[in-house]
């Protein structure tokens, strides 16, 4: 054993105890999900605060989740290496990004313990950075072949394909490749069109316009709240736009801490996201959120939350807290909700229109959250109901392990199904009706 092992446990005996202090001071609060979510009075943690994680297992032979009633799950691909983000192809192949935070020396004791507690959760280390493209030539729900098709990027992530140009987002910026139909690999040199900065909150999730003519990006912020000033924030904590044709971008939304999944509504045409929020104000505040994007709007970080909820943590401007919009359904606590999938009504028995969402979950709350793959029901372009678990039985029930961790989702190509990556069983899951 390391001694980052042996710190990170020290580290979660000594959270244990201030755990049940804070328990007992402040009780188990109801999970704030909804439209009208109760979110408890802020309780900032101070110099402890709260890293509880479990500790990274994945599957036993013959294990898999647990799909809900009239589901099915079974492994489209296994063996990756930290999967993360999925695209289908129009021709049928299932590219998976498999990227990972570095690791990197700790800044200060409480980071150092932050990065042991992560480390142990298999939730930083060495990053693959690459793409691997998976094919079910029989349609049986099994990939049969894999290929290595893009190698040697930057935490890889987002993808995107319009016409012969695939797009990727690495965490340093967006990279065009030229791409033939149904190759197995690119071997050819990218060509930037737009940098970010990295590390922090590294994702770059991108999503297509419907009509392919623009690029939408998730770029989060470097810090929980702004800690280190807002000068290397800028850039940071928004939802970018790029037009394909010009090459220019921009702003497209603001205030959001760390913007992952996307996905458009169709009977709208408007942009959803799924936003992690802040750290350090107890177990349900705030709430990760599902929002519709507004251009132009601002929805808060790192000033206020919630809407117009100031964090008194930080340094403020009235005017910035003023303009915050209030996001539309709240997902719980630090449920860590990554992926963001559009399900149409019949895609899966039983489940009418909605989002499906790959909640990544907690690491620093008393009772874990997330550990799902949960579904919003959505009428007239909005949520419209309590969420509904799709895939569960990720975490151990005394929540010391983890066997697997939901991140992104999609539509499998047959419209039918949906494909998951999960980053700590390496297992691409396939969902269908039983």
């Amino acid at each position: 054993m390391s001694f980052s092992d042996i710190f990170a446990r020290g580290v979660a005996v000594v959270g244990g105890a201030a755990l049940q202090i804070r328990r007992l001071t402040g009780g188990t609060p109801e999970p704030a999900w909804g439209n009208a979510p109760a979110i408890p009075a802020a309780k900032p943690q101070g110099a402890i605060p709260t890293l509880k994680m479990p500790t990274a297992k994945g599957w036993s032979p013959g294990q898999t989740p647990v799909a809900a009633p009239g589901l099915k799950v079974n492994a489209f691909a296994s063996d990756l290496d930290h999967c993360r983000w999925i695209e289908v192809l129009p021709n049928g192949d299932v590219l998976v990004a498999e990227a990972m935070q570095a690791d990197r020396p700790a800044r200060s004791v409480m980071d150092y313990a932050m990065i042991s507690t992560m480390r142990r959760a298999a939730a930083v280390g060495v990053s693959a950075n690459r793409i691997t493209l998976f094919r079910d030539s029989d349609g049986d729900g099994v990939a049969e072949t894999q290929h290595v098709f893009l190698e040697g990027q930057n935490q890889p992530f987002g993808m995107a394909l319009v016409g012969d140009t695939f797009y990727v987002g690495n965490t340093d910026g967006i990279v065009a490749f030229p791409y033939t139909a149904g190759a197995d690999r690119i071997a050819g040199p990218g060509r930037r069109l737009v940098a970010f900065k990295p590390a922090g909150h590294w994702t770059r999730s991108l999503l297509l316009s419907p009509d392919k003519r623009k690029l939408y990006a998730g770029v989060g912020s470097l810090t929980n709240i702004a800690e280190n000033g807002m000068d290397v924030e800028q850039g940071r904590a928004a939802i970018y736009e790029l037009d394909l044709a010009s090459g220019s971008s921009r702003i497209f939304a603001s205030g959001l801490r760390n913007a992952v999944g996307m996905a458009w509504e169709p009977s709208t045409g408007v942009l959803w996201t799924v936003v992690n929020e802040r750290d350090g104000l107890g177990d349900e505040t705030p709430p990760d959120y599902l929002t519709s994007v507004k251009e132009g709007g601002f929805y808060g970080w790192p000033y206020c939350y919630w809407g117009q909820t100031v964090d008194d943590r930080v340094p403020q401007d009235p005017a910035m807290v003023a303009k915050a919009l209030t996001p539309d359904y709240a997902l719980g606590g630090h449920t860590a909700s990554l992926g963001l999938c559009w399900v149409p009504a019949g895609t899966l028995p039983g489940f009418p229109d909605g989002m499906a969402i790959g909640q990544h979950g907690s690491w620093n709350r008393s009772t874990l959250s997330g550990y799902k793959l949960v579904f919003i029901p959505f009428a007239n372009g909005k949520p419209a109901g309590p969420p509904r678990d799709i895939l569960s039985g990720f975490l151990a029930a005394d929540e010391k392990e983890s066997y697997g961790r939901p991140v992104g989702v999609t539509l499998g190509a047959d419209r039918r199904s949906l494909l998951m990556a999960d980053d700590v069983g390496n297992v691409i899951w396939r969902v269908t009706g039983a």
